[in-house]
């Protein structure tokens, strides 16, 4: 067994020992966690034991889809730049695992090397044999994006039981092990072509434990009118909806993740503010990976846990002498049982337990002998870890993101939307004429004079009794209203003259049209007589 388990882990008693969450959670899971899954065989059953590259890896992205769904060409269109060993085409062209990942140089490592580098968070792979690992290789290049995120691009999955078999590995088994150690799982779809084959609907259901960092991408919207669009969307959440079974909805972003023109642009709006918003949580990723590895070790000891009792209770039951087989046979038959009893012994929840179906398959080829009892020790520890030690992490968290609060994707397509004239929204709303010299307002400040005149101002301004009368003629909520006097009272007297009025006017004209309000005054939306206050 390894060295570090003879060293004692104290996070409970000395916080300041760890230097950050990564190290915490490596110590965590080396002294507390890690003997639990060795004395019950987890790794046999459910996930191979992580390493120090599984913690300090930077945030990873896997890009899962049938072929000719614009995988490949998503990531180019992010990096801006082509990547050693790519290929686009109509026909299903990835025919490897690419781990995209930042390099001082262009190159490509092959699966054999790459599953025996300890700085690669890859080296469990190699579980998988020699057909997987000569479909795996890892591309490396400098490029700004890649210097904060890691992408994973994958086969065109295919439909038909051919391809399945042909494979040579099971592939909805690799994606899972992806599927745990990376940050997002990007689910493309083509507008075009919505049919789910058996394979992908197989591997969105082995996916079904990390619906958290699951996201849908139909892509190649562009390529259809608005009415046609709307009944892709719609088949594409009812096909979802019965193949994810879950009442919550997987984010669905609507676009065309490329960088040439749009073939239909009547919904180019649509796309770019979908773009951003997919960007905004690609870019979120670098200052939520502690969180995100936190999380998972917290899912991972949870289901270690429920493992233990299942591995003890089945020793517990079998007998010392005659009948093991016969015995063996009965308890995998009766698994379901023994689940429940567990559930209500311990006080579980069901979600908590290993899928039934394949804990019994990999069961049945296990020597139950050789399973061990219940050693309450390793279960208190696991369960001091999740009381008490990951509470602790969880401040280290919050004080880590509070340190970097700028750690963010940068480079590739997500600067080209950052700032100036082509941002999300640029010149729109509360934006609109924000380069020009004229004060935006007095384009229809005639038409809001006539309006301030009727109300019988006094000393050249009318109070705030008399604007409310006009301003809930827009039937905007008080709560909206309110926000568009303060905004609009620019020297805070409680009046209105004629230029706040026309402000105030122009602002709700603003949220009518569908923007969002600006939390202080714009420059450019100041009247010119308040500038210098």
């Amino acid at each position: 067994r390894p060295e570090w388990l003879g060293f004692p882990f104290r996070i409970h008693k000395d916080p300041e020992l760890i230097q950050n969450v990564s190290e915490g959670l490596k110590k965590l899971y080396k002294t507390k966690l890690f003997p639990l899954e060795d004395t019950y065989h987890f790794h046999d059953f459910h996930s191979p034991a992580l390493e120090d590259a599984d913690f300090d890896n930077k945030p990873m992205v896997l890009l899962v889809g049938q072929y000719s769904t614009g995988k490949t060409t998503f990531i180019r269109h992010l990096m801006e730049q082509d990547f050693p060993g790519m290929r686009i085409g109509p026909e299903p062209t990835t025919d490897s695992f690419i781990a995209v990942m930042h390099g001082e140089q262009d190159g490509l490592i092959p699966g054999n090397a790459l599953v025996v580098d300890p700085k690669k968070p890859f080296r469990k792979l190699n579980a998988f044999g020699n057909a997987f690992l000569n479909r795996f290789v890892c591309a490396q290049m400098p490029n700004a994006v890649l210097e904060s995120i890691s992408i994973i691009d994958t086969p065109g999955i295919l439909s038909g039981e051919k391809q399945r078999i042909s494979r040579g590995y099971d592939f909805a088994a690799v994606l899972e092990w992806f599927a745990e150690r990376v940050d997002r799982i990007i689910l493309l779809f083509d507008a075009h072509k919505l049919d789910i084959s058996d394979e992908f609907s197989e591997v969105i259901r082995s996916l079904k434990n990390h619906e958290d960092k699951m996201r849908v991408v139909l892509n190649k919207a562009d390529q259809i009118g608005t009415q046609q669009l709307m009944r892709v969307y719609g088949a594409l959440m009812w096909s979802l909806g019965k193949i994810v079974g879950t009442p919550e909805v997987i984010r669905v972003y609507i676009g065309s993740f490329w960088a040439q023109p749009l073939l239909v642009a009547d919904n180019r709006k649509l796309f770019e503010a979908e773009e951003q918003d997919l960007f905004k949580d690609i870019q979120g990723l670098p200052r939520n990976a502690a969180l995100r590895k936190l999380n998972d070790l917290i899912k991972r000891a949870r289901l270690a846990k429920v493992h233990a009792y299942i591995i003890s209770s089945l020793k517990k039951e079998m007998p010392n002498m005659f009948g093991k087989e016969n015995k063996k046979k009965e308890l995998i038959a009766n698994l379901g049982e023994i689940y429940t009893r567990i559930e209500k012994e311990h006080q579980i929840s069901p979600g908590d337990f290993p899928k039934l179906a394949k804990m019994q398959e990999i069961l049945a080829n296990q020597d139950f002998s050789k399973f061990q009892a219940v050693k309450p020790k390793l279960l208190e520890a696991v369960e001091d870890m999740l009381a008490n030690d990951i509470a602790k992490l969880m401040t280290l968290v919050r004080q880590e993101e509070a340190a970097m609060p700028s750690q963010s994707v940068q480079g590739g397509a997500f600067e080209g939307t950052m700032n100036g004239p082509f941002g999300h929204g640029y010149g729109e709303g509360a934006g609109e004429g924000i380069d020009e010299l004229e004060w935006v307002v007095a384009r229809d400040k005639p038409t809001y004079d006539e309006i301030f005149y009727t109300l019988s101002p006094v000393n050249g301004k009318v109070s705030g009794a008399l604007a409310k009368k006009e301003m809930v003629k827009s039937k905007l909520p008080n709560t909206v209203l309110g926000k568009i006097w303060k905004l609009a009272d620019v020297d805070k007297d409680g009046y209105l003259d004629d230029e706040e009025f026309a402000l105030a006017n122009h602002l709700i004209k603003v949220k009518l049209e569908g923007h969002e309000l600006p939390t202080d005054l714009p420059e450019h939306l100041i009247p010119p007589s308040k500038r210098g206050l």
